[in-house]
């Protein structure tokens, strides 16, 4: 099994490019205007239009209503890349926070308000599980 991406339901497909591209510094690959992919190394987040939801099952996603689910993108110095946000990102969750597990996080919102999470390993034990 391969894990391909996750995908994010959008009433606005540009918007949320736009945004994920200045969060990551990725540029999208485009397929139709419906639908759009940010490629990291790791993992490609899919961002889809309201539009495409019927071809998979009607009224199986709705787009701004996620409070479960963080996407998270492990970053070199979230501190540095915090810096970088503040001038776009309007909803911070918190600033660059180390966690119990060893990571330093930083936690924002979306344009549609999903989580995102920036986090760098700090501790010996966190940068030996993402082998960095």
């Amino acid at each position: 099994m391969y894990f391909a991406s996750v995908r994010v339901i959008t009433n606005d497909v540009a918007r949320l490019v736009e945004f994920y591209e200045k969060a990551t510094g990725v540029r999208a690959s485009w397929a139709t205007e419906d639908f759009a992919e940010i490629g990291t190394e790791g993992a490609t987040l899919a961002i889809g239009s309201t539009r495409t939801v019927p071809l998979f099952a009607p009224g199986s996603a709705r787009p701004a209503d996620n409070h479960s689910m963080i996407i998270e993108f492990l970053v070199d110095d979230v501190d540095r890349v915090y810096e970088n946000l503040a001038g776009f990102v309007t909803d911070f969750v918190n600033k660059p926070t180390t966690m119990p597990w060893g990571n330093r996080s930083l936690l924002f919102r979306d344009p549609d308000g999903t989580l995102v999470n920036f986090f760098t390993p700090v501790t010996p034990e966190a940068v030996a599980k993402f082998g960095r």
